[in-house]
Formats: structure tokens, sequence, C-alpha cells
């Protein structure tokens, strides 16, 4: 059984907005480090999410998982609120590792009035920019994080409440990532989890359900078609890409906490996974420290 403390929904406001577009609602190739929840208004488009189409409509809400690659399709008017939504970096796994969430559920009445109400409370939210490609990777992210830093701590308890409430919707209808019979693969994730910030062996993970290293990476691949050493390398290059975006701290002093003795592997491993190296990744989120949150 995964413990409680990995199913604790625990997401931070980045950004809320509602947009209206015109066949400009196209963009590819978007992978973030947060999570994005969208409820249509009006018109139709499309969510190629991975090799999946996903037709989008009014009065149904849209979850993408941070770190999956997906794309928009739009091709007449379109308006939407969009939520962007960030994880507790302190947490010791995503609920996203543990769970397969729906990727579109039925709004109602009260669903629908909560976007809005999240929507009035966090005036100065919306995204300047509504290209992915130049958001993510630009002052507009930390923009965002420190204007809901600033926010009155009210504002910010019931704009949690509320994301957790959208959350446990879609959690609702969510299924075990890990089947419950395959309790030792479930043993070896729970143990990842908890030492992400550590170096771990591949004997480790072995000698802790008694197989042997051949074994264990033939189950390991069987159920999450990786294998150990490539997912603990995601998974602590998606932690870091997390901690950048809520900490101040050195790619050095980074990689320590993520148990990375050799700073050069993990700049080679950071840019391997994200497609870019960790300082220039680290700059183009981190450069507005000192700028004022004025809402766009």
């Amino acid at each position: 059984m995964i413990k409680r403390e990995k199913n604790r929904l625990d997401f931070t406001l980045l950004n809320i907005g509602y947009a209206e577009h015109d066949a400009d609602w196209n963009f590819k190739n978007i992978k973030s480090p947060f999570a994005r929840i969208h409820y249509v208004c009006e018109g139709e488009a499309q969510i190629i999410l991975q090799n999946e189409v996903i037709k989008m409509q009014p009065g149904y809400l849209y979850l993408t998982p941070a770190h999956i690659h997906h794309s928009y399709e739009c091709n007449g008017k379109f308006s939407l609120y969009y939520i962007h939504i960030y994880e507790n970096p302190n947490i010791m796994s995503s609920i996203f590792d543990h769970y397969i969430f729906p990727k579109v559920i039925k709004a109602n009445q009260l669903l629908e009035e909560l976007i809005i109400r999240l929507h009035q409370i966090n005036p100065g939210s919306a995204l300047s920019i509504y290209d992915p490609q130049r958001y993510e990777n630009s002052t507009e992210l930390m923009r965002s994080i420190a204007l809901q830093v600033a926010s009155p701590f009210a504002r910010e308890a019931e704009s949690h409440a509320i994301i957790q409430l959208l959350m446990s919707r879609f959690l609702a209808a969510a299924s075990d990532k890990i089947p419950q019979v395959e309790k030792r693969l479930t043993r070896v994730l729970n143990y990842i989890d908890e030492h992400i910030h550590q170096s771990i062996s591949i004997d480790q993970l072995a000698d802790l359900i008694f197989l042997s290293k051949d074994h264990l990476i033939r189950l390991f691949k069987k159920h999450m078609n990786d294998t150990p050493v490539s997912y603990m390398n995601r998974k602590k290059i998606e932690k870091a890409q997390l901690m950048m975006l809520v900490d101040d701290s050195s790619i050095q002093e980074l990689s320590f906490r993520l148990g990375f003795e050799n700073i050069s592997y993990f700049n080679r491993l950071f840019k391997k996974v994200t497609g870019e190296t960790p300082t220039s990744y680290k700059r183009s989120v981190a450069t507005l420290t000192n700028e004022p949150s004025t809402p766009d």
C-alpha cells in the first residue's frame, strides 16, 4: 500500500487567466515542470498528448501533468480558462508518479464557479504571452511565483483550497499507476522517492527486495518501460527543474542536494533530459528575483 504521505495533494498556483483565441492557439513540443488545467468555455481545440489526440469542448476540464510532451491545435474561435500549478518540491514524490489521472472530466456548476472565483482573487496572474516556449523559459515564471509569494495569506489559503478541490475531482477518477499485486516494485519506487536526494545504486535496490540485479532490471522494465538508472536520473532532473522554480541555490548546490558528486555529470545529464544546460535553464527562469510583480 502506498504511504499516505505519497497521496498528498500539495499544489501551488502559478498562473490563472482567461483567454480568447481565433485559430492562434497552436503550439508544439511543450514540456513543463508544472501541470496545467484547462476549462473550455466556447469553441473547440485539440491537445495532442504523446500519441493521443484529445478533443477539447465546452463544459469540460482537461488535465496535463508536468513533464509530459504535448501540443495544441486550434482552427477557429476558442475561449478557455487556463490554470498552471506546481507541486511542493519538498514532498517525496509527485502524485503523478503514483496515479494515472483522467485527461478530461465533466465540469459542473460548482467547479465552474470555483474556477471563476480563483481567477477573481488572483489578479495579475494571467500570462502576458501565450507561447509556452516563451513563457516557460522567461522571466514570466519567476514573475508569477513572486506574485503568489507576495499575495495575502487569506488569498493564498483560498487559492490552495480551490486547487486541491479541482485536483480531487480528477483524483476521484484516477487509478493506481503501479498494480498493487507487484508490491516489490512499489517498495523500490518508494525507496527511490524517499532517497532521491542521495546516490542510489542498483545493488541497494536489488537487495531491498531480495532479487538479483538482472532480475530487478527485468522487473522494472516490464512495469515501468524504463531501466532503474534511467528512471532515477529522470526523476532527479525533474526535481531539479522544480527546485529551480522556487529556489535560488547555485547549480553546484542543487546538484549536491540531489546526490550528484560530479557537477559535470549533472550538467551532462540535465542537458540530455531537458535539451539545455542547467545554467541556461536557471538563468531563463531566475532573472526576476528583484523585479516588481506588477499585474499585466
